[in-house]
């Protein structure tokens, strides 16, 4: 038999659990919901005195309830914070355990704090001044309409969000703040990770990032490591139960989609055939420049997508998508531009912008360009980073293009800075040309940003050219190389170059 342990989040306690608990009881699985100190549906009494700790105790408590029992595997499921000490406890005890589900939460590290993963800066800075400043030592829990800032709250019905407001317990701020404390036992732990999609998550997304190189995620490719999807937001438990059983059952048994290592596979090259042109590097920028030695040409600047780990290698300027965009556009007569900037986190997105500006600075200062035609091109994590440039267009910006953008901030994100918000800006785009090239098969969230910018758009009147890619996914380029992702490329790069070179 199955014993699953199932661990909620912040502010929240067993109840989340009960629809879940009960299908999978019904499916013939013993459930055990754990209730973690100070919360659960009352005021933690001695918060203060609350810690990561204390809620590992919790777990271990239960866990050492179950363990040792004929038969029995147990699977620890956290969702969000509870994720945190889920894998403490799976630390503790692992020849215990059987597998650990990671419900839509991070990939906790050692020595690092829960605060870390809280993707919103203002709820960070909430708490380090509430630690500060002594506050009973304890979160208040949000109000009904701020539950979006800790996850998206898509799907989940209007009486069980009045019930998780209502039972809502404060959050003990040294949950948050005291560092994990990992062993590594963990990592012989066979885990699974649902991802909800509502949010913005998905499979390919991760496969990105373990294909970025970046250390800490390489063991997501073992084989004992599984994923699924949700179409849900964050909180599966409340929205979709049925969905959310099924995934554990079979999550448990091992079931799920499986990554690749990173560089298990040769890069695909542009899947278009473009000419091998050379480029010419001048610091975070590189220059493709056309055949032709006549000019000075028009440009166009391509600006990658992320988050990317600083540690990613090849950096993007090199990624095939981008130097063979960059080609193709040279061949056609155009200064094709890549470059590096330093969107390492969601809260670099300024650094990020000032990165992209000074580049075009240097591009439009280069002899060989013509200053007064120059366009932009943003692919995915990039999409905020297109509002500075609606919102106050320049005169020789031709033309706005993005590719499966991101254009509001996911719900995993929490809040970004105002000037970052592309369905605020469009209406201050006036007469500027701008192409956005749609994936039909987008993940929810992501397609839920770019619908909200859309209808932005509409209702200023702005000029938006769609261009649909039906069957392609986020980076069509690569993960569905087809004639319909070749005829998007050849439609949208057409576009461009008719408003540069008008």
């Amino acid at each position: 038999m199955t014993t699953f342990v199932l661990v909620s989040g912040v502010f929240t306690g067993p109840h989340v659990w009960e629809d879940t608990a009960s299908r999978l009881s019904a499916a013939g699985a013993e459930v055990r919901a754990v209730a973690l100190s100070g919360l659960g549906g009352g005021r933690p009494s001695g918060a203060e005195d609350i810690d990561l700790e204390t809620h590992i105790a919790d777990v271990l408590g239960v866990v050492d309830s179950v363990a040792g029992q004929d038969g029995r595997e147990i699977v620890l499921v956290g969702h969000d914070y509870g994720i945190h000490p889920v894998l403490a406890a799976a630390d503790r005890r692992a020849e215990s355990i059987a597998r650990v589900v990671y419900l839509d939460s991070g990939l906790p590290q050692d020595g690092v704090p829960a605060l870390a993963a809280v993707a919103d800066q203002g709820l960070r800075e909430e708490v380090r001044r509430l630690a500060q400043d002594g506050a009973h030592g304890a979160l208040p829990p949000p109000a009904r309409d701020s539950w979006h800032l800790w996850g998206s709250t898509t799907g989940v019905p209007d009486a069980a969000l009045d019930r998780l407001t209502a039972l809502a317990s404060p959050q003990p701020l040294g949950t948050l703040l005291q560092p994990m404390d990992l062993t590594g036992a963990a990592a012989s732990v066979p885990m699974a990770g649902v991802l909800c999609t509502g949010g913005g998550a998905s499979i390919a997304m991760v496969q990105a990032q373990v294909d970025f190189g970046e250390p800490a995620l390489q063991a997501l490719a073992d084989p004992r490591v599984t994923f699924f999807e949700l179409p849900t937001g964050h909180w599966p438990m409340l929205s979709d139960p049925a969905a959310l059983t099924a995934v554990l059952l079979k999550a448990a048994v091992g079931e799920g989609h499986r990554l690749t290592p990173a560089g298990a596979t040769p890069p695909e090259p542009f899947l278009l055939d473009v000419p091998g042109l050379p480029r010419e590097r001048i610091g975070s920028v590189d220059l493709y420049l056309p055949p032709s030695a006549r000019g000075p040409h028009p440009a166009l600047v391509f600006v990658h997508g992320g988050p990317v780990p600083r540690e990613a290698r090849p950096t993007p300027r090199d990624w095939p998508v981008l130097t063979g965009y960059a080609r193709y556009a040279a061949d056609n007569g155009v200064v094709g531009v890549t470059l590096d900037h330093r969107l390492h986190d969601i809260a670099d997105y300024e650094v990020a912008s000032d990165d992209v500006a000074d580049a075009v600075d240097r591009v439009r200062a280069d002899p060989r360009v013509d200053e007064d035609r120059i366009a932009l091109w943003f692919f995915s994590g990039s999409g905020p980073l297109t509002a500075d440039w609606m919102g106050g267009p320049p005169p020789w910006l031709r033309c706005l293009a993005a590719d499966y953008p991101i254009m509001a901030p996911l719900p995993s994100w929490g809040r970004l800075a105002g000037r970052f918000h592309p369905a605020d800006a469009v209406a201050h785009a006036g007469s500027l040309p701008l192409v956005l090239v749609r994936a039909g098969l987008e993940s929810d969230g992501i397609a839920a940003t770019v619908e909200q910018f859309l209808t932005a758009a509409r209702a200023c009147g702005a000029g938006v050219e769609v261009i649909d890619v039906p069957n392609g996914h986020h980076s069509f380029e690569t993960a569905d190389r087809t004639d319909e992702s070749r005829e998007a490329v050849r439609r949208a790069v057409g576009t461009v170059l008719r408003h540069l070179k008008a």
